[in-house]
């Protein structure tokens, strides 16, 4: 499996890397450079898109490689994101700016404490709306509600089961939907 790469940096130096499609992530200050997602993290991905396109009432998705920038210590690219109409996150011309209203992180190997640990910590800091965590391999999903300035475990489900999402209005989300299961 290929390491990732860290390294100290600003939100100035993060702004003139070069494009590319690799996952470059700024977390803390610390430049996080990821392995290219493998195939079961892509299908889950693109079966959890299929189903917010059905269910989103408004606004965007977008995917990675995405910034959202939080702050100049803090640029992740989160696998999925949905900003909706009247959101506080605002698209530019360059980037997201400021928490969206829907975060979705896929665990892949080598990223699952990074997507639990520091990543739910800014999320939350920020005040994300709601933030799925989805573990491709094990067939699970958390989910966490923004309220009163702190995440809320809304619960973890698995195929086979629902759940209501807040953000989305209320609807219904069938779990073995984003895993690629009717």
């Amino acid at each position: 499996m290929a390491e990732m790469t860290r390294a100290r940096m600003t939100a100035a130096e993060f702004d003139q890397l070069p494009e590319t499609n690799q996952p470059t992530e700024l977390i803390e200050g610390e430049l996080i450079v990821s392995p290219a997602p493998v195939p079961k993290h892509q299908r889950v991905n693109r079966c959890t898109s299929g189903v917010l396109e059905d269910l989103i009432p408004n606004g965007e998705i977008f995917y990675a490689p995405m910034d959202v920038y939080f702050d100049d210590d803090n640029i992740p690219q989160p696998d999925i994101i949905w900003v909706a109409e009247g959101s506080r996150c605002k698209i530019t011309d360059k980037r997201l700016e400021g928490p969206p209203d829907l975060i979705v992180e896929i665990f892949s190997p080598g990223t699952v404490s990074r997507d639990k640990i520091d990543k739910f910590q800014l999320y939350e800091r920020y005040g994300v709306t709601e933030y799925w965590m989805m573990d491709p391999h094990e067939a699970y999903i958390e989910v966490y509600r923004w309220q009163e300035g702190r995440y809320l475990r809304q619960g973890t489900y698995a195929p086979g089961s629902t759940f209501e999402s807040a953000v989305l209005g209320g609807k219904t989300v069938t779990v073995a939907a984003l895993f690629g299961g009717s």
